[in-house]
């Protein structure tokens, strides 16, 4: 079964989210093509998960957001989860769903209203577990499953949803570093060989750096740089936007990040 998907851009303008009085993002604008990987940093509270809920019609925004020549904000959230998958830094779960049961779910943006599950669509859950090497997990409970292989599942949900753009708020939260670099290699193989576009969040500053092509770091709701790992990830843009001091030491020209108390 051929899931690669035809090359799709996302062109993001001024996006900006308020909730309440308090605006949350504000005018942020980035360009994203299938294939490629976005990396979004920054403290607590920068906005990067609002950002990629907005991305992903949960929270209200202004601005504009274009996949090719469609408006996704003119859209109805079946018909945007077609263009654009959302995992959350922790997915709701159903207790006692199984792993095909859950996969499954990310078909719901293609079905009709009050239609079944099609031939094609069993046939795409099945395709994307065993490509996750989630085959024998099938039966399982999610519940039951460790946390690096739930977060393989969370992934294939995602995946069997087949859009083009997929968001991954945290996607190694609470994994130790051997899930952590399962998990991220899996990503980026899979972005790679599938020509999906990845936007996720990443707090490890050393990790963000490795895999994704692009990195914007937020402060305030706001991009305050944008650009390759080694033009963001600087002992002045660190200090500055997370008032930390750090080292950064070359690694075959990757930056690692080395915290330092003087």
């Amino acid at each position: 079964m051929n899931q690669v998907l035809m090359q799709t851009s996302m062109n993001i303008d001024n996006l900006s989210v308020q909730i309440g009085a308090r605006t949350i993002v504000q005018d942020v604008s980035f360009e994203i093509t299938t294939g490629d990987w976005i990396c979004i940093i920054g403290p607590n509270g920068a906005g990067k998960s609002s950002l990629l809920k907005a991305l992903a019609g949960i929270l209200p925004s202004d601005g504009n957001i274009r996949v090719n020549d469609f408006d996704l904000n003119s859209l109805s959230h079946r018909d945007r989860a077609c263009w654009i998958a959302y995992v959350a830094q922790t997915p709701v779960i159903p207790p006692g769903m199984n792993v095909f049961d859950y996969v499954m779910l990310g078909r719901t943006a293609h079905l009709k209203m009050l239609a079944s599950e099609s031939a094609f669509d069993l046939d795409m859950t099945t395709f994307v577990l065993d490509e996750l090497g989630l085959g024998e997990f099938a039966n399982r409970e999610v519940a039951s499953l460790s946390g690096g292989e739930r977060q393989r599942v969370t992934i294939a949900r995602a995946l069997a949803q087949a859009s083009p753009i997929v968001l991954l708020d945290e996607p190694t939260s609470a994994l130790d570093i051997g899930f952590q670099q399962e998990v991220l290699t899996l990503i980026n193989e899979l972005r790679k060989e599938k020509k999906i576009a990845v936007i996720s969040t990443m707090h490890d500053l050393t990790t963000s750096g490795i895999y994704p092509d692009r990195l914007l770091l937020m402060a305030n709701g706001r991009v305050q740089v944008a650009g390759s790992a080694t033009e963001v990830l600087t002992e002045e843009n660190i200090l500055n936007h997370y008032g930390a001091k750090v080292r950064i030491l070359n690694d075959f020209g990757r930056p690692i990040v080395v915290p330092t108390d003087f």
